[in-house]
C-alpha cells in the first residue's frame, strides 16, 4: 500500500485528493492537513511514502515546507498547485528543492474530476522514486533556515524504502 499525506489549504482540494486516493486499491490516505505546520506531526507520527504538497497555503509556503522537509527527512513529494505548471518558475523549483513531479490545479471542477486517474499515477510513480538528503541549499536561491524546532521531531526512524531497479545511484 502506498501511504499518502495531502497538504492543501483548499478543502475541496483535500476532498477531491482524497477520494482520489481513497478509491485506489494500492493506496491508503493517512490524512489530509489544511498547512504544512500540521502536517509536521502527522508525518512524525506516521511517515507517508508520499505527500501531496500546495505552494501557497497560510503560516508556511510550501516552497519553505519543502526545502525543510528535504534536509531533514526527504521524502517523495508532488506539487499540486495552481502555480505549478510546465515551465513555471515555482515548478522549476519546487523541483530544484526536491519534488519529485507536479501536477497544476485545473481551472474547474470538471477538469479536476478528470484528472483523477492521472494523480494516481503520479503518486504510484513518486512511491517508488528514490529522495536523498538535500546537503546543501540550491546555488541560486537564497535558503532559509531549517526550522529545528518543528522539523528535528521528524529525524527519526524511517522505514526502509524498496529501491526501483530502473533508478540510477
Amino acid at each position: 500500500m502506498i501511504r499518502v499525506l495531502i497538504v492543501d489549504d483548499s478543502a475541496v482540494m483535500r476532498a477531491f485528493l482524497g477520494r482520489v486516493v481513497g478509491s485506489q486499491p494500492d493506496m491508503e490516505l493517512l490524512g489530509a492537513s489544511p498547512d504544512p505546520l500540521l502536517a509536521i506531526d502527522r508525518i512524525r507520527r506516521n511517515p507517508p511514502d508520499v505527500i501531496t504538497l500546495d505552494v501557497e497555503m497560510p503560516r508556511m509556503n510550501g516552497l519553505d515546507f519543502l526545502r525543510n522537509l528535504m534536509a531533514v527527512r526527504p521524502l517523495p513529494v508532488i506539487m499540486i498547485s495552481s502555480l505549478t505548471r510546465q515551465g513555471a518558475e515555482t515548478t522549476m523549483r519546487a523541483l530544484e528543492l526536491g519534488a519529485v513531479d507536479f501536477f497544476p490545479k485545473p481551472d474547474s471542477f470538471d477538469q479536476l474530476e478528470g484528472s483523477a486517474q492521472e494523480i494516481a499515477e503520479k503518486i504510484r510513480a513518486a512511491a517508488g522514486a528514490r529522495i536523498m538528503r538535500r546537503r546543501a541549499p540550491v546555488a541560486h536561491a537564497p535558503a532559509a533556515p531549517v526550522q529545528k524546532s518543528n522539523f528535528a521531531p521528524l529525524t527519526g526512524s524511517t522505514r526502509p524504502r524498496p529501491r526501483p531497479a530502473c533508478c540510477i545511484g
